[in-house]
């Protein structure tokens, strides 16, 4: 029997298009819904410069990339989706999101000029005071030598020489040029003054071509259109197995803003003769032209003003500091009572800081060990660190500075904690190191004592714990503690592979458990039992791993996949009929990894760094951790199961990559919203117990 997988950037593509759905939600605060659109442009920007790249280098030399057959092909399926995705941007932009603003008393001017006299008095006076020093308008000519600027927003200008003669006017050429709007310079919404009881502001595209007669007083400016150019942001170190690796990384960091074209995305009205002009120019493929709205880089509605209108902002709720952990002062003490486990960001991030720092300050720790692979800028993780080492403590960071977009960010860090005296442990050659793990060793007489260890299925950021849904688990149980010592010696030399009790690692012990755990789930289902998965990840590729799903559905496993992103195994094929896959995007990013297996009503689960993408499996450093405690275990399964009933915010994925709202006559249940009245009352329903308990405690006379 042929199994299918899809390919797995066209499956991205649809997860990116679920995310530019939610901008149509209008049930949703207007800012939420541009956020969104934010989020599809930013998303797609980094597509380009990273897949789309790799696409382009495939295609060029196939025999370098084996694993990526017909790349030709894909690239032209790729840039047609994308293109329809960006009419549908536009449609949403313009019929929807644009109209909700009016009548909110904002007015965005999309495609048009104001026609306030004030307003076009104050174009023209912004554009002399703030914008002149910064507008360079290059006119274009044969052997030009100009250089488009990685994701950096052009007008490409099309002109003629201006004459009196109107015969004359018949047989001018066109002339062509380019202007690089300065929006690290300006902003690039712009506000003018109120008119009409009304907010009115206009893009800073628009504010100077409201001017650009006044840069070409020798021309007829015919019109403009935007252009911009993404480039491969491949470091080219993802194989480096010797020299310097941090040098290497400094060097191509630099080489990142001159990388080869990914992507040349223009107006789609763009007139044909300026597109071949420009092609030409910049030696721009046609397989490299993405057709796209008039205005690019959308990401920068991320910076849309909203002080005039804040009612229309989304407010998160306040994230839930857990009585027990209030009330117990101390984490050490709070986890020496039992494990724990916090739900971000529905759980505030501060009980990780407060983790660390009191690591930092006990005089019984005598070493840290931690993992980094993303931090926040400003990190408070790294402020501990750095307390802690000062306070004499060993401390060892395994710092991942492959990290793709945040190289720089990490490298700052690591020799900001080397100077402070922190031992640092760079990127392992050929891998990455994607574990998130914290150890806290207290020690007498060189014997271990009672200690600590968080381990999670997100970064130590406290930015990013506020606004992506994770799960960390505190614990001092003394097998853990052992296998992640093991772990960080294995991150020192990997000559020797460790013996691990409870942690399932990549490269040592995870990708056979994963298998003997479906066989048993197979195997149970084969003797009438109940087999059954539930598996809520970022990304499923492997198609290993993916085979053997599609062998537990034949056997009769049922199967139901959470999938975020990614995902390359088809549904609702005879060879996966027993598998339900389902995609949540809502207002927190889905962001953990969580394994359950049946187990013939026994349920075993798993958090876990990984997603089942190659580069999870084969290229990097991941832990999945077992959670046994049974309230712990029933916590998260309650989560998941408000997520697999979800009919709100959930979509199924169909055989054909179609996000899937399947019609329910049950009452609205939005998974997010429910988690997070769920957690709060299940505290108060703890606070209160306390309470009681107090109150019924005899008293001495």
């Amino acid at each position: 029997m042929t199994q299918h997988f899809f390919n797995r950037d066209i499956s991205w593509l649809s997860f990116n298009h679920r995310v530019l759905e939610e901008a149509k939600d209008d049930s949703l605060p207007l800012f939420e819904r541009i956020k969104f659109m934010a989020i599809y442009s930013n998303n797609l920007d980094e597509f380009y410069k990273v897949r789309v790249a790799e696409y382009r280098n495939a295609a060029a030399d196939p025999q370098s990339f084996p694993d990526i057959p017909d790349a030709e092909k894909t690239l032209e399926k790729i840039n047609s989706i994308v293109a329809k995705h960006w009419l549908d941007f536009s449609q949403i932009l313009k019929e929807s999101i644009l109209p909700q603003m009016h009548l909110n008393g904002l007015i965005l001017h999309y495609k048009s000029y104001p026609t306030h006299p004030s307003h076009l008095k104050f174009i023209r006076e912004f554009f002399d005071t703030e914008l002149t020093p910064y507008v360079q308008p290059v006119l274009l000519n044969k052997g030009t030598r100009t250089f488009l600027r990685d994701n950096r927003l052009y007008l490409a200008i099309k002109l003629f020489k201006k004459t009196k003669n109107e015969e004359s006017k018949k047989y001018r050429k066109p002339r062509y040029a380019l202007i690089k709007l300065p929006t690290s310079d300006a902003p690039r919404f712009v506000e003018l003054p109120k008119a009409d009881n009304q907010h009115h502001i206009v893009f800073l595209d628009d504010v100077i071509r409201y001017n650009l007669q006044e840069l070409f007083p020798g021309f007829d400016v015919v019109g403009s259109w935007g252009i911009k150019l993404a480039r491969d942001a491949d470091l080219g170190i993802e194989d480096e197995f010797g020299g310097d690796l941090i040098e290497r990384i400094k060097e191509n960091l630099a080489k990142r803003k001159i990388g080869k074209p990914a992507g040349f995305l223009h107006d789609r009205n763009i007139p044909v003769d300026l597109l071949h002009y420009l092609q030409d120019t910049f030696d721009i493929n046609s397989n490299e032209l993405v057709a796209t709205g008039s205005y690019l880089n959308s990401h920068d509605f991320f910076t849309f003003p909203t002080h005039h209108t804040p009612h229309l902002v989304w407010n998160a709720p306040k994230a839930i500091l857990p009585f027990e952990l209030e009330e117990a002062g101390s984490m050490f003490e709070a986890i020496k009572r039992k494990e724990r486990v916090l739900h971000y960001p529905y759980h505030s991030f501060k009980y990780v800081i407060q983790f660390l720092h009191e690591a930092a300050t006990d005089p019984k720790v005598e070493e840290i060990k931690l993992t980094q692979y993303r931090v926040a800028n400003n990190s408070e993780v790294v402020s501990a660190l750095i307390a802690a080492a000062h306070n004499n403590k060993k401390v060892t960071v395994f710092v991942e500075v492959k990290a793709r977009f945040d190289e720089e960010n990490n490298i700052y860090f690591a020799q900001q904690m080397e100077r402070a005296g922190i031992k640092i442990i760079y990127s392992i050659p050929g891998l990455k190191v994607h574990a998130k793990m914290a150890l806290v060793l207290r020690r007498a007489n060189g014997v271990r004592k009672r200690s600590f260890a968080y381990l999670s299925t997100g970064n130590f950021n406290e930015k990013t714990a506020r606004l992506y849904t994770d799960h960390g688990f505190f614990t001092c149980n003394d097998e853990y503690l052992d296998d992640m010592e093991n772990v960080f010696k294995y991150l020192s030399n990997q000559r020797t592979k460790p013996h691990l009790n409870k942690l399932l690692v990549t490269k040592i012990n995870l990708r056979k458990n994963i298998m003997d755990r479906i066989n048993r789930e197979i195997e149970l289902a084969k003797t009438g039992k109940k087999g059954y998965i539930l598996l809520k990840m970022n990304g499923i590729q492997n198609k290993n791993l993916i085979n053997k799903l599609y062998e537990a559905s034949r056997a009769g496993v049922k199967i139901d996949l959470i999938v975020r992103g990614i995902c390359c195994l088809v549904p609702d094929k005879s060879y996966s009929r027993n598998i339900r896959v389902l995609r949540l995007v809502d207002s927190y990013l889905e962001h953990p990894r969580i394994w359950v297996f049946g187990n013939d009503g026994q349920k075993e689960m798993f958090l876990s760094s990984a997603d089942w993408l190659n580069r999870n499996i084969n290229r990097r450093i991941e832990t999945a951790f077992p959670i046994e405690n049974d309230d712990l275990k029933n916590e998260i399964l309650d989560i998941l199961e408000m997520q697999l009933n979800d009919n709100v915010k959930v979509r199924r994925i169909d055989a054909n990559l179609n996000n899937i709202l399947d019609p329910s006559d049950r009452p609205p249940l939005r998974a997010q919203v429910s988690t997070y009245k769920y957690l709060l009352e299940k505290d108060e329903a703890i606070r209160e117990k306390h309470e009681q308990k107090s109150e019924t405690k005899p008293t001495k006379e």
